[in-house]
């Protein structure tokens, strides 16, 4: 009698019929599964993750349109033991009485009939509560949990259906699992089921199709990508289902799938058709509008799209769309953007609905986002505008001159910059072109430009102050990098001074901002104090460029100024200081990830030639190779003096005089001239003279080098020696006197000098007692050149016991071993000092990243050494080498 009375209350039928509550017949096609297209994916991950579906009451699977939600679910749906109920919405559906006939036909069509107990509801626009309650019941006395997938869930809007769906879900238990397909949020409590642990989401990102994947569907539809394309594929579609079908289909068609996949124009092909009627037309026209403006933008906040749009109506348009999944993607703190794809077509879509709009709202895009402080896109919008002026006033206001010579940014910004044409004018745009230039290393039109803008920051003094002092600050900085480039210290000078004139009036927080611009300017100030032999004040300068703070922006500048600071203890004598500076110059670019070619290269010029003086002649080429590439506007009389001497004493310890000699030549171009440069080439020319047997003509030459530089009056003591005139050379040792002051790289030198007059004056106690000084000094740095063309004399002496203990095995080779019965190995060719030190780290069993570390080297340098090492010793493997070695007495 009970059950009678549940089937007869309000609103209830008795049993099951084949009509819905307005009297038509259930459309079948709403219960069945979506088919699967030959070319269909089945993706393991998500299959994985859908498998928690049984776990969980609710899963929800939420992605944009053409995200492949539907036919994921349903492709694991037909691999499921029992049927799963499908039921997919309508927005035709009105009330929830139709809702739940529907959802309930759906269990019987998969062959879980609920009880005619239940009933089933007469009213198309309400269901019994009763109904639902005893819906419920049963489905939680079930032994087994019944799965019903709701498809385009996002079409039910009503709440009151949501509210329904809820209450049986709860009081369901465990007998049921429901999934939600859906573009949009359900009208539940996700985050009650989320805190329990009874939700499983899968959502727009983990949707996207992979490189991987994409490259699988591909084949599916008979093409063939590299992988490497694939993932371009993907970067561009953000691996959107829909997308790379279309696009597969499409280059189906095409004469060149591959080039057609790479270079798809997206608003002329099925994806824009797809996305326009999906997407686009289901929108309001306000919307729309909204829309088509903010394509032009790479992001945008509602505060920006309101100043595209002239409304104030942006926030909650924004918030709607990411919601509904409208290809507006949410980037955290209000910030969105567009799908890559449904910006392109919607691009296209403006220029033909509202022609000439577009540089309006990139000009009105930059003048909102130079207000905001965000100078890279202000800079991108003013660009695409045309408006050069303001473009190039935005950069030279905030003080940015400076990243088009440093910094991650440069190329991108000469290359924006390099749009701008002649008709731009003003103080602004001519600081611009002369950064250019010079960063190219033209001088000759960057001078034109900056007199230019020197003669319009002098006409407009009433501007305003911290602008006015911006570009006076850049125009101080330009001034000084010409001066570097030319070799005109005076130029330089005046530079600073007009720099420390303005420093005061730029505003505090743009000399934070661009801690570049000080760097740079005390960098190119530094460079021409060393081009005129100032070192002490050079290296002032270049010390506090060095210290200067900032992370990519001045790791260029750090490692310029480290290279110059490396080149002055070179210059000084001072090898392992020398070293240290230089390899952590070489780091400072290798810590960003930035190429060695935006470097100057001079802390590879110093270790170049300090391979030399180590006699690691090999090392020195690779060195020099290295160091080849380099910045133009990096290529200034220092470096380029460094590259030629550092090139001209490998000739020499090659014994290539000739080529020597020809490398010296020509003087560096520069408009003063440099003392220590003309003092360098003048060494190398004496070299080749005292090599050819002209003493005399080396004196001569070494006495025309302007004022009186210790390296110089060392090697000219050398030519008195071999001229003859040891007490000459004995003198002009005295009146310089290298010790105290320089390092061990000229010292070693002049008491090797010393050491060979009181040889050739027969004190060969004193030669004795100053060559074993000259050894032990030498040892540390592993100076083996001054050695090595000190002359016959030496050899003698060497051969003396305690002297030769004093060379052994870095200068000289060690002992041969003991006689045995077996013949040993031959060494094709003496192994350098290097190639020892590598070898010995090696019978440590330091791996080769520690050997690196260890001897301050990069691990190339490492296996090139290990590589000449096993090529002497005739051997193949590491272990080989060091048994090898020992067996030879090398170690």
């Amino acid at each position: 009698m009970s059950a009678l009375v549940g089937l007869e209350e309000e609103g209830a039928e008795p049993a099951a019929s084949e009509a819905d509550p307005r009297g038509d017949p259930y459309l079948r096609t709403r219960f069945a599964l979506p088919a699967r297209p030959a070319t269909f994916l089945r993706r393991e991950r998500l299959v994985r993750h859908l498998d928690q579906a049984s776990h969980t009451p609710l899963t929800m699977v939420n992605g944009p349109a053409g995200a492949g939600k539907t036919l994921l679910v349903a492709g694991w749906a037909a691999e499921r033991e029992p049927a799963v109920a499908w039921f997919t919405t309508e927005a035709a559906d009105q009330g929830p009485g139709m809702f739940w006939a529907y959802l309930l036909q759906a269990l019987r069509a998969s062959g879980v009939p609920p009880p005619a107990g239940v009933g089933s509801p007469a009213d198309a626009s309400r269901v019994p509560r009763t109904l639902l309650a005893r819906l419920a019941a049963e489905l939680s006395a079930r032994e087994r949990p019944v799965t019903v997938v709701l498809d385009e869930y996002d079409q039910v809007r009503d709440p009151e259906i949501a509210e329904q769906l809820e209450f049986v879900l709860h009081h369901a238990g465990g007998g049921l699992r429901l999934i939600l397909v859906t573009r949009t949020e359900p009208l539940l409590p996700l985050h009650r089921y989320r805190a329990a642990g009874e939700l499983t989401e899968i959502r727009g990102a983990e949707l996207a199709f992979t490189p991987e994947e994409t490259a699988e569907l591909l084949t599916l539809h008979g093409l063939h990508l590299p992988l490497h394309a694939a993932g371009a594929l993907v970067e561009r579609t953000r691996g959107w289902a829909a997308g790379l079908r279309l696009c597969a289909l499409a280059a189906q068609e095409s004469p060149d799938p591959e080039t057609y996949l790479k270079e798809f124009e997206a608003d002329r092909s099925t994806v824009a058709d797809f996305l326009l009627a999906e997407v686009l037309k289901q929108q309001t026209p306000e919307v729309q509008d909204l829309l088509l403006r903010v394509s032009v933008l790479e992001r945008f906040c509602p505060e920006l799209a309101d100043a595209l749009t002239g409304r104030t109506d942006s926030e909650p348009i924004l918030t709607g769309l990411h919601r509904e999944n409208a290809f507006v993607e949410d980037l955290g703190h209000s910030w969105y953007r567009l799908h890559p794809l449904f910006g392109e077509i919607l691009r296209a879509h403006l220029r033909v609905r509202a022609p000439g709009l577009e540089p309006e709202l990139h000009r009105r895009a930059a003048r909102w986002l130079g207000r905001s402080g965000f100078l890279r896109e202000t800079l991108g919008h003013g660009a695409a505008a045309g408006d050069w002026q303001f473009t190039a006033g935005a950069l030279v206001d905030d003080l940015a001159v400076g990243r088009l010579f440093t910094g991650l940014s440069s190329d991108g910004l000469a290359e924006l910059f390099s749009r701008m044409g002649p008709e731009a004018t003003g103080p602004a745009t001519d600081l611009v072109r002369a950064a250019r230039e010079l960063s190219r290393c033209d001088l000759e039109h960057a001078l034109a430009h900056l007199h230019r803008a020197e003669e319009g920051l002098a006409e407009v003094p009433g501007a305003p102050a911290p602008g006015l002092a911006a570009a006076r600050l850049s125009h101080a900085l330009l001034e000084a990098s010409v001066a570097r480039l030319a070799g005109s210290p005076a130029r330089a000078e005046a530079a600073l001074e007009e720099a420390e004139q303005v420093r005061g009036r730029v505003p505090a927080h743009l000399l934070d901002k661009h801690p570049e611009v000080i760097a740079l300017l005390l960098t190119h100030v530094g460079s021409t104090r060393l081009w005129a032999g100032r070192l002490e004040e050079a290296g002032a300068a270049l010390t506090l460029a060095a210290d200067c703070a900032g992370g990519a922006s001045t790791a260029l500048v750090r490692e310029d100024a480290l290279g110059r600071l490396a080149l002055i203890d070179c210059l000084n004598g001072w090898p392992g200081r020398a070293e240290r500076k230089a390899r952590e110059a070489v780091k400072e670019t290798e810590r960003f990830g930035l190429p060695r070619s935006a470097g100057s290269g001079m802390a590879w010029l110093v270790l170049a030639a300090l391979a030399v003086d180590r006699d690691e002649l090999d090392e020195a080429r690779a060195l020099l190779d290295a160091a080849a590439e380099s910045h133009p506007a990096l290529r200034d009389p220092v470096r380029e003096a460094g590259r030629v001497l550092a090139t001209a004493r490998l000739h020499l310890a090659l014994g290539d005089t000739r080529a020597a000699l020809a490398a010296v030549e020509p003087t560096v171009p520069a408009e003063t001239r440099s003392p220590w440069a003309d003092g360098q080439a003048a060494l190398v020319a004496c070299a080749v003279h005292l090599a050819e047997g002209r003493p005399e003509a080396g004196a001569r030459l070494l006495r025309e080098v302007p004022d009186e530089q210790v390296a110089c009056a060392v090697e000219a003591a050398r030519a008195r020696l071999a001229a003859g005139e040891p007490g000459a050379a004995v003198e002009l040792l005295d009146r310089v006197r290298p010790e105290g002051r320089f390092g061990p790289a000229v010292t070693v030198r002049a008491t090797l000098m010393r050491a060979r007059a009181a040889d050739e004056t027969g004190d060969r106690a004193a030669a004795r007692r100053l060559l074993a000084r000259a050894l032990r000094e030498a040892r540390r740095e592993q100076l083996r050149r001054p050695f090595l063309e000190a002359g016959p004399w030496l050899r003698p002496l060497l051969g003396t016991a305690p002297l030769r203990d004093l060379a052994r095995g870095w200068l000289t080779p060690d002992p041969p071993p003991p006689e045995t019965d077996h013949e040993l190995p031959v060494v094709v060719e003496e192994l350098s000092g290097r190639e020892r030190d590598v070898l010995r780290r090696l019978a440590l069993m330091m791996p080769t990243e520690e050997i690196a570390a260890d001897l301050y080297v990069s691990v190339n340098t490492v296996k090139t050494h290990l590589k000449s090492a096993y090529r002497k010793l005739g051997v193949n493997r590491r272990h080989d080498a060091v048994r090898r070695a020992r067996e030879l007495g090398l170690m």
